[in-house]
């Protein structure tokens, strides 16, 4: 399955599951991520509960369940490799305008590998590409 084309193409709603050092669990709606060149994958993130339990802790999972009617969609397993923040990168990539514009707000983008695509229902692994 090819990521790129995929979020490009499908419109849903993604869930980013996170947790701390301890194992306490934190789940936030987020956008479809940014697929980079190298095939990793990138969330601009605020300075909330998500990019804290990262500091710590570098694996997440990230569900995107698509718009149309039933239970279509993926599971990402995903480990953080790096981050930026507040680049040039970031205020390019932003979708959102208000954000944009807000140079109060520090955003951070986080970059992920992707360890394992799986069906939003379902234990069979998608194809790597």
């Amino acid at each position: 399955m090819n990521l790129e084309t995929y979020f490009e193409q499908t419109k849903g709603m993604g869930v980013l599951s996170t947790a701390d050092d301890q194992g306490h669990v934190n789940a936030a709606v987020y956008a479809r991520p940014h697929v980079m060149e190298d095939g990793s994958l990138a969330f601009i993130m605020r300075d909330r509960l998500s990019y804290h339990n990262l500091q710590s802790n570098p694996n997440a999972a990230f569900l995107f369940r698509e718009e149309a009617t039933g239970y279509n969609g993926i599971r990402l397993h995903l480990n953080k490799i790096r981050e930026e923040h507040d680049t040039p990168l970031v205020r390019d990539l932003c979708r959102r305008c208000k954000m944009k514009d807000n140079t109060d707000v520090t955003r951070h983008l986080v970059f992920f590998n992707v360890e394992r695509k799986l069906p939003l229902v379902g234990d069979g692994e998608l194809s790597p590409t």
